[in-house]
């Protein structure tokens, strides 16, 4: 084994399941794109984005694959769910805001591609490894499956992938939003697991273990990290906005360029910072606490017309999360204020 040995299974239950369910709560629930009348698609979400999320995390730490890579895999988990499971960023969408067919070409709806690659990776797969490993610092660097748990893992995600494709290309696009039935060309499919195949590969070979930069780079203080995770997070989700046609004059090269160029810098900075000697716990939280609660503010636009059932349910979520991560917060500070304590009485 690569990595660390395998905590006793009483040591493991606890931030699996953190991760399990942290993954679909933050990227579906706390952002309002699963809301009240639709959570009984939350367990298929468990299968899919928590399942992925512990089998990356699994990969990461059982062989020593670094933080780069990590990214790379979340990538590929986005992309098998774009183009693979529920084929979203293929089919036409079903929301346009003007009525109007935007940044769509050779079958692929290419700004919301980009868009949701980035989005997936960060809320499904990087804040919420971040955050579990927060709340279980002890564990961090530790395996938290055996192979009887990454097996039962694969088959829960296998068969959540293929409700989640069933329930969305055959049943929510036809009953719900009043589309035909999507079945993409077999040349795109072949295409997009290609990519898949290749970014699996990436990670597992070139990135293993080593930063995306052949140097480490200071992280920004804390505070500033605060800022940049509240700025991107609203920034992004503005993005999707614009894919879905807010702006159908706009020509879609100028969002699609912004986006490139901050996702670039995102892996470009992000392994560097992380695998720096000047990053902290401070660090992972404010940007992780920073980034979900700026993802929750801005994500209450799409929430127009009179207060529904779906509106309360989410406001009451989130500030059940800001709670939450309060909680986090206080306790990280005082097992600090105990390390400087420890530092000044030695």
């Amino acid at each position: 084994m690569d990595g660390l040995p395998l905590l006793p299974l009483r040591r493991r239950i606890a931030p699996t399941l953190s991760l399990l369910f942290l993954s679909p709560l933050i990227a579906e629930v706390l952002s309002g794109s699963t809301r009240l009348r639709a959570l009984f698609v939350f367990p298929i979400e468990l299968c899919v984005w928590g399942g992925g999320a512990l089998l990356i995390r699994h990969a990461v730490r059982r062989f020593n694959l670094g933080v780069a890579a990590m990214l790379v895999l979340a990538l590929a988990l986005a992309m098998a769910e774009e183009t693979v499971i529920q084929q979203s960023s293929l089919a036409p969408l079903v929301i346009m805001l003007k009525g109007e067919v935007y940044a769509r070409a050779f079958g692929v709806n290419y700004l919301y591609l980009l868009w949701a690659l980035v989005y997936e990776s960060v809320y499904v797969v990087f804040v919420p490894i971040c955050l579990v490993e927060l709340i279980f610092p002890g564990r961090r660097d530790r395996v938290w499956m055996g192979k009887l748990g990454v097996g039962v893992t694969m088959f829960f995600f296998a068969i959540g992938s293929l409700l989640a494709w069933f329930a969305w290309t055959h049943v929510a696009r036809v009953k719900v939003f009043h589309q035909p039935a999507f079945v993409p060309p077999a040349a795109t499919e072949v295409v997009a697991l290609a990519i898949i195949a290749a970014l699996i590969t990436l990670a597992f070979t070139t990135l293993r273990g080593k930063p995306i930069r052949a140097r480490h780079v200071a992280p920004p203080a804390a505070r500033l990290l605060a800022v940049l995770g509240t700025f991107w997070s609203v920034l992004w989700y503005g993005l999707v906005v614009i894919a879905f046609g807010i702006a159908p004059s706009l020509p879609p090269a100028i969002p699609m360029s912004a986006g490139l160029l901050i996702a670039a810098a995102m892996l470009y900075l992000l392994p560097s910072w992380i695998t720096s000697t000047g990053w902290t716990p401070r660090h992972a939280f404010c940007l992780v606490v920073a980034s979900v609660c700026g993802l929750m503010a801005v994500s209450f636009v799409g929430f127009q017309g009179p207060p529904t059932a779906d509106l309360y349910f989410k406001a009451v979520a989130n500030v059940l999360a800001v709670v939450g991560l309060g909680v986090l917060g206080w306790r990280l500070r005082r097992e600090r204020q105990r390390a400087g304590n420890r530092d000044a009485g030695s």
